[in-house]
């Protein structure tokens, strides 16, 4: 049996490489580094032929897992489904543990990013909402209480 080490990353794909780095950042993720990739690696690993991405990865500040935002050149990228809903089958959230949910709500709202529901609390323990991000990228965010 497959022994896990670690969870090293979550992959995202993404229209808008600058804005979706935009909006990670501005939840408190850094920067690792930008890269662009093509060759014989890539279309062997994503199974395409003449693949050329760019991606940038993302850390949490006191390190973690990590997520890599990626954008296709060639080929095209292929729509998703930006209204999907929790019950939709696949990865539908990325979840953060942050300080201030209601103010970070109330910002990202002012940036455009919007509510799929409403602010939860789980027996005065944790507050969690879903945010619509770029792409339709939905990021739970959770606070926990006291």
């Amino acid at each position: 049996m497959t022994r896990i080490k670690q969870l090293d990353h979550v992959g995202i794909t993404v229209s808008d490489l600058d804005e979706a780095t935009r909006f990670f950042v501005g939840l408190g993720l850094e920067v690792e580094g930008r890269a662009t990739l093509e060759g014989e690696f890539l279309d062997t690993v994503c199974g395409l032929s003449g693949a050329r991405s760019e991606i940038v990865m993302l850390r949490p500040p006191d390190g973690g897992p990590a997520i890599e935002l990626g954008t296709f050149q060639t080929p095209e990228p292929e729509p998703g489904s930006p209204d999907a809903m929790a019950n939709e089958l696949g990865i539908r959230n990325v979840c953060f543990e942050i300080e201030d949910l209601p103010g970070t709500v109330e910002r990202l709202g002012a940036e455009g990013y919007r509510l799929v529901g409403g602010i939860g609390n789980h027996e005065d323990t944790w507050l969690m909402a879903y945010v619509r991000g770029p792409d339709g990228i939905v990021v739970s965010l959770a606070e926990q209480l006291g």
